[in-house]
């Protein structure tokens, strides 16, 4: 285990179980945020049929966020009911709804989340919130985990974060809304909870009259030397009216659920104070680690994929901060293994350790290009290039970049990096290869437009001669 300062600006690439149980104490976390995957445009026909025969393990995958009922599902819910489980209501009230509702891909779902709520209650301090991020997919049955876990009692809000989007052509009414459902942990303990306020709009005070109401609440907690002038408006709602990020917005990482940063901040401000920990054990591109930072308090992420861990990292660096990566590669003998283990994995990290580019969501149907990056060509004007990246983990060949110089012009791309795990040796023909497809100006400097990087000058702190990403150059919204 680690102690609670370890945990400190620590990302975590593995099955959040794992990590929970092999490096996270009991009762080190103040807060925690976490946002589940889950297949919600999946038709409720196919999550509620049963499932028969060996179906593959319940498992996570980026943007798949499919389960199935099996071994892995059968030996879940089997501890949790067992006289070794670490929530035995929670496993009485999974074993119900199996009976219930059959085994099937919702099942499947609640028996990988329920061990994982279980661990996080076993990490909260007493006085520690817990805001878990659902869709009206599955809230329903996540809160009656959440309440077999923590306790009914230790129920405080059902929020609503409303949002709009472009309307759907389905004959029902639009859904503009997810569910946050917070917890805490211990109601006898003292619990850190800053109150939020929100300005109400004239209307809604001439057709209420809550200003009594509001004044009535700022007696009770005035700050000293606030005036009447001085109020801090009415206590913030459960129904928060928030925006999705716009697809040309700063802020935007080109991460499928990323979530907005205000959502983060308010959270974290309201359910914490300067130097308490905040954990998210389904981090995705780490906005709550952003916001943690920028905040002025400690955080930890889990994740399962190195395009999160990645990601995070990016966004990070942009705040002169860094993250400790504990389940990546540390030496090229790991870095081998992982790309035996799982070959996209390998991709997608060996991608990330390209400053600013970006490995593909998905590695099916790719054409080639493994991840991009965009860049500035030129010091003035809006002039935009292209950098794309294609990975190899085995041996290679003339051909093997000649395909790849193929797929770079298919691309529309002006410079291009071949990853390789080891460094091939000349016989290859590769630097040659390399050399044909000539240079490019960028910004005043001839760059060769395919250049051969390894995994082994990685290691070895040798990094490809590319122009700083797009945004890099100055301060960005993150």
């Amino acid at each position: 285990m680690m102690s609670p300062d370890q945990l400190h600006g620590t990302l975590f690439y593995g099955d959040n179980l794992e990590v929970l149980q092999q490096h996270v104490p009991d009762e080190s976390v103040d807060l925690i945020y976490l946002d589940p995957p889950f297949n919600s445009n999946a038709s409720y026909n196919v999550l509620f049929r049963d499932e028969t025969g060996d179906a593959p393990p319940s498992q996570i995958e980026a943007f798949d966020d499919t389960w199935h009922w099996g071994s892995d599902a059968e030996a879940a819910l089997a501890r949790l009911i067992s006289s070794e489980s670490p929530a035995p209501e929670a496993g009485e009230m999974l074993e119900s709804l199996v009976k219930a509702m059959g085994r099937n891909q919702m099942t499947a779902y609640l028996a990988m989340m329920t061990p994982r709520l279980a661990e996080l209650h076993r990490v909260l301090k007493k006085g520690g919130g817990i805001y878990l991020h659902c869709d009206p997919t599955a809230d329903y049955l996540l809160r009656l985990m959440m309440n077999a876990i923590f306790g009914v009692n230790r129920f405080q809000n059902q929020i609503i974060w409303r949002y709009r989007r472009w309307p759907t052509s389905q004959p029902r009414f639009q859904r503009m809304h997810d569910t946050i459902l917070y917890y805490t942990k211990d109601t006898e303990a003292p619990q850190v909870f800053n109150q939020l306020y929100e300005e109400l709009s004239a209307s809604t005070v001439r057709r209420f009259d809550t200003r009594q109401q509001v004044a009535e609440f700022d007696e009770g907690h005035r700050r000293p030397g606030q005036t009447d002038d001085e109020s801090p408006g009415a206590p913030m709602s459960d129904v928060w009216d928030i925006g999705i990020i716009a697809p040309s917005a700063r802020e935007r990482v080109g991460y499928n659920t990323q979530k907005p940063l205000r959502l983060l901040n308010r959270i974290i401000e309201a359910s914490s104070k300067e130097g308490d920990m905040v954990l998210d054990p389904f981090c995705g591109c780490g906005t709550a680690m952003v916001a943690a930072e920028q905040l002025g308090r400690r955080w930890a992420g889990i994740d399962v994929t190195h395009l999160a861990i990645g990601l995070v990292e990016d966004r990070l660096r942009e705040l002169n901060a860094s993250a400790r990566v504990i389940g990546a590669p540390e030496d090229i003998q790991g870095a081998r293994d992982l790309a035996r283990r799982n070959p996209f994995q390998f991709e997608s990290w060996a991608v990330t350790r390209l400053a600013g580019f970006r490995p593909n969501e998905r590695q099916i149907g790719d054409g080639g290009i493994d991840g991009r990056m965009r860049f500035r060509k030129s010091d003035v004007g809006r002039d935009y290039g292209l950098a794309v990246a294609q990975v190899k983990s085995g041996s290679v060949s003339r051909a093997d970049l000649d395909a790849f110089s193929t797929a770079l012009d298919r691309a529309d791309g002006d410079l291009g990096v071949f990853i390789t795990l080891d460094t091939p040796g000349a016989r290859h023909g590769i630097w040659a290869e390399a050399k044909r497809a000539g240079q490019i100006d960028i910004s005043g400097r001839l760059l060769d437009r395919i250049q051969v990087w390894s995994i082994q000058d990685f290691f070895a702190g040798r990094r490809p001669d590319m122009p700083l990403p797009l945004g890099s150059e100055q301060p960005r919204l993150i």
